[in-house]
């Protein structure tokens, strides 16, 4: 039987795990806290099978001259800390010609195409149905021309990738949305996402069908991380623990781990924040208001408003601005209530230069594997990648073209 660690147990992580033990293989599941306490927990709880194209960073002119002067909720930075970001931010701008784009549009929507099947699979396996609404979320647009702009968009990706939409007008917005303002102008609503009333209960339920197919999950340090004359090995609470195989899917984190072996992989880290509301009134769906670069969700604890991209150090302490100017934002539109955590919750978001998610061997060291990078949409990928790299990890023919996504691109 093959054997494998997996470290890292985000959305990608648990999801990777799974696909391997439905192969046969004898599969540890390592990190230092519960499944899906990051970035998995945090995001906005969207299974965006929409989402065709990656996001590209903007390149007129007058889009980053607002960024540069702190005009745009959408994304934010601490000055000191831009060195830090300068190379990879450079070559995100480069990958992000139109030419470009499109190349990286193609590797990333036949990933996208698996999202929702995959999350079935392990939604009905996991009992976890109850978490899931398969209705689609909302894009509100404050202005007239900005909607006829994003319509013209949505029309391009369902003539060429298939996915469905509807055009709400003002008026059929308010019926659709009877407790917020009723003077905007509309929204599209994207039909095939589905919505997460937990996403972190979502990632503990796969985590728990992992267990109960007969899975290992230990808490561990990913850094003590080290290649042995048959494989790998890790310290673990339970102990050392070795195997043939260990897959990284720590995220942001994933780049740290794998510059002890001499692979360097530059990241965009894009820090966002939270924050749950309650005693106001609710949404249908969740709604994200494109003109102020945040969405909020109706979840279990509450309407959760998430924000944009900070640019900031790893270790640097909540500055929660962009978070405060969504609250002040969304009171426009509906009330929502009050805060319910005394601080809000942040991640960070591992985002590739090239916008691609980094997936399969390591070359240089036999039985090391990636599995990390999918920027905003690790939540939405996690399964269908998992699939991916399981299937080349076994010998299988690949469901998609892996070349894209191999680690030595950098």
């Amino acid at each position: 039987m093959q054997s494998a660690i997996v470290l890292g147990g985000g959305m990608v992580g648990v999801s990777t795990a799974l696909h391997l033990q439905r192969r046969g293989w004898s599969v540890t599941l390592v990190d230092r806290k519960e499944p899906g306490r990051e970035t998995s927990y945090g995001n906005a709880g969207i299974i965006q099978s929409e989402a065709v194209r990656p996001y590209p960073m903007p390149r007129d002119p007058a889009t980053l001259a607002r960024i540069a002067m702190g005009r745009t909720n959408d994304v934010r930075y601490r000055l000191a800390s831009l060195p830090q970001h300068a190379g990879p931010l450079l070559r995100y701008w480069w990958n992000s010609t139109p030419e470009r784009h499109r190349e990286a549009t193609i590797a990333w929507a036949r990933l996208i195409a698996y999202a929702t099947a995959e999350h079935d699979t392990l939604i009905r396996d996991a009992h976890a149905d109850n978490l899931i609404r398969r209705a689609g979320y909302r894009l509100l647009h404050r202005d007239p021309a900005a909607l006829e702009q994003a319509i013209a968009v949505a029309e391009e990706n369902q003539r060429d990738f298939g996915v469905q939409f509807r055009v709400l007008d003002g008026s059929a917005l308010a019926k659709a949305e009877p407790l917020l303002r009723d003077d905007l102008p509309g929204a599209i609503h994207w039909l095939g996402p589905w919505t997460v009333s937990d996403p972190g209960g979502l990632v503990s339920a796969y985590a728990g069908l992992f267990e109960r197919l007969g899975g290992t999950l230990l808490r561990g340090d990913a850094q003590t991380l080290t290649e042995t004359a048959t494989g790998w090995s890790v310290d673990t609470t339970g102990g050392r623990i070795d195997a043939a195989h260990v897959v990284v899917t720590l995220g942001p984190w994933s780049p740290q781990l794998l510059r002890k072996f001499g692979y360097r992989i530059p990241l965009v880290r894009k820090r966002g924040y939270h924050m749950h509301y309650q005693g106001g009134r609710s949404l249908d769906l969740p709604l994200v208001d494109t003109a102020n670069g945040y969405a909020m969700a109706p979840m279990a604890k509450g309407i959760r408003i998430t924000t944009g991209a900070e640019l900031t150090s790893p270790d640097a302490p909540a500055t929660p601005i962009q978070l405060g100017y969504a609250e002040a934002a969304a009171r426009e539109l509906i009330e929502i209530g009050s805060r319910v955590e005394p601080e809000p919750w942040f991640g960070t978001r591992p985002c590739t230069t090239d916008m691609l998610p980094v997936l399969g061997p390591a070359p240089r060291h036999r039985g090391l594997w990636v599995n990390f990078g999918h920027g905003h949409q690790g939540f939405t990928l996690g399964p269908a990648t998992a699939r991916v790299l399981a299937e080349t990890m076994n010998g299988e023919a690949s469901s998609v073209d892996t070349s894209p996504y191999r680690l030595d691109r950098f």
